[in-house]
């Protein structure tokens, strides 16, 4: 990154410090975007833009405002220093606000960005997202229409500058590509959606292979059936199984353990899920996608073993919230709350497959919809769909019914995992087997 941002930053600082601020933090955001978007043979929209913002935070005597900013000029910046000066005076006090003391930060490459995302031709971004549309087409009669199929990408420069001596900056780069094809089978219709995300386009998967994989799923799900109410071994395949590791984030989470809306509040050390229950958030990963030198407030991303072997180890914190409970911020800072960084489930052995065929009856979930989980007690029931499982192999295609636990009984029976974790964002899971759930078909 140029030295401007950082000046930027530097600028606005010391101008909240010459109007009354105890303690200041600006961060300067520079992001460069593309996407574009096909349907059959058309590219249907295409989108660039660069995007720069300027946030500031202000501390004054126990009270802090945040706002934020677009117009860079020097006009600008003093206006928003003028208005977040004085917010921060018409707010209530709290005793805990403050920013973070500076800690070094690692000079590590953490392979964040990759410069292929600048050199790729918008003809080639395009050429992908035709490409999809052509294979899913091509992949089987049945599918004859689509959602749309999809390529974005971006480069992200961030600066962050505070009043305490903290200053630092990075760059990242992201690329995504998916595809959302319409299959119909007679009367009935299937739609499915998959996707993949990296740093760079060399990491990426083939754009005809997402594609395939879009396809195929939409196809498989024709002739669907509600499966027998019964409570079943049930799979999650990695996609799903993070969407259910995002909930148990949202229990780890130190904002929502210090207003005790997490039914793991005070069970640190305690035994909750099985000895294959080892989860961290790590902020170092190279070419994690949620990875970063620092956290939105200039702590150091670190590796918090957030359970081990099924023990609660630690929680995750931004630096306010571990005031109020006593604790050190992990790095988790992030919008103004506590984010994950790289927060995933320890990969065990195999495939999908090998865990299939090492499930002699249960249901694969590949779909889920809804959302109830209620954080306190940590239940926990979603709309799915799937495949029936038997003697270890996919028998049918199964939907319209619901799962339903609770996420302590959960990890307290996740019994299996399998090893096909890939880290393509800031929540991921392998595919994994709960014991028992119950499953309200028909």
């Amino acid at each position: 990154m140029s030295a401007e941002p950082l000046e930027l930053a530097h600028r606005a600082v010391a101008l909240a410090t010459g109007a009354g601020a105890k303690e200041a933090e600006a961060t300067l955001i520079v992001s460069d975007t593309f996407s574009a978007e096909a349907r059959g043979e058309q590219i249907t929209k295409l989108q660039q833009s660069v995007g720069r913002s300027l946030t500031l935070r202000a501390f004054v005597d126990g009270r802090k405002a945040t706002l934020a900013t677009t117009d860079l000029s020097p006009e600008g910046t003093a206006a928003l220093v003028e208005r977040c000066v004085e917010a921060a005076r018409s707010v209530e006090r709290d005793p805990l606000g403050g920013l973070p003391e500076p800690e070094p930060v690692a000079a590590a490459d953490l392979h964040i960005f990759e410069p292929d995302v600048r050199a790729r031709s918008e003809d080639e971004k395009l050429a992908d997202a035709l490409a999809m549309e052509r294979e899913m087409r091509a992949y089987d009669a049945r599918i004859d229409n689509s959602n749309g199929s999809r390529v974005a990408d971006a480069v992200t420069s961030v600066a962050l500058v505070n009043s305490l001596g903290f200053e630092g900056s990075y760059t990242c780069s992201s690329v995504s590509l998916s595809a959302s094809p319409v299959a119909r089978d007679g009367a009935e219709k299937r739609t499915a959606h998959y996707g993949a995300s990296r740093r760079g386009y060399g990491a990426m998967p083939a754009a005809s292979e997402i594609a395939r994989i879009a396809a195929r799923r939409a196809v498989e799900m024709c002739g669907a059936r509600k499966p027998r109410t019964a409570i079943l071994p049930v799979i999650f395949e990695r996609d799903v199984a993070a969407v259910l590791l995002g909930d148990l984030f949202a229990a780890c989470s130190g904002a929502n353990v210090a207003i005790e809306n997490s039914f793991l509040a005070g069970r640190v050390g305690e035994r909750i899920g099985s000895g294959l229950v080892t989860i961290v958030d790590d902020g170092l990963l190279p070419a994690g996608m949620g990875s970063s030198p620092f956290d939105a407030e200039g702590v150091p991303t670190r590796k918090t073993v957030v359970f081990e072997r099924g023990v609660l180890r630690s929680f995750l914190f931004d630096s306010y919230h571990a005031r109020k409970l006593g604790a050190k911020s992990t790095g988790n800072a992030s919008g103004g709350t506590v984010g994950p960084n790289n927060f995933y489930l320890q990969p065990g052995s195999g495939s999908l497959e090998d865990l299939i065929a090492r499930t002699p009856r249960g249901i694969l979930v590949y779909d889920i919809i809804g959302f109830a989980t209620e954080h306190v007690t940590g239940t926990w029931s979603r709309g799915a769909s799937g495949f029936m499982v038997e003697d270890g192999r996919i028998v049918y295609p199964v939907d319209g019914f619901t799962i339903a636990g609770n996420l302590r009984d959960m990890l307290a029976t996740l019994d299996d995992v399998a090893g096909d974790i890939v880290y393509e964002s800031p929540i991921v899971s392998p595919s994994f087997r709960v014991a028992e759930m119950t499953v309200s078909g028909t």
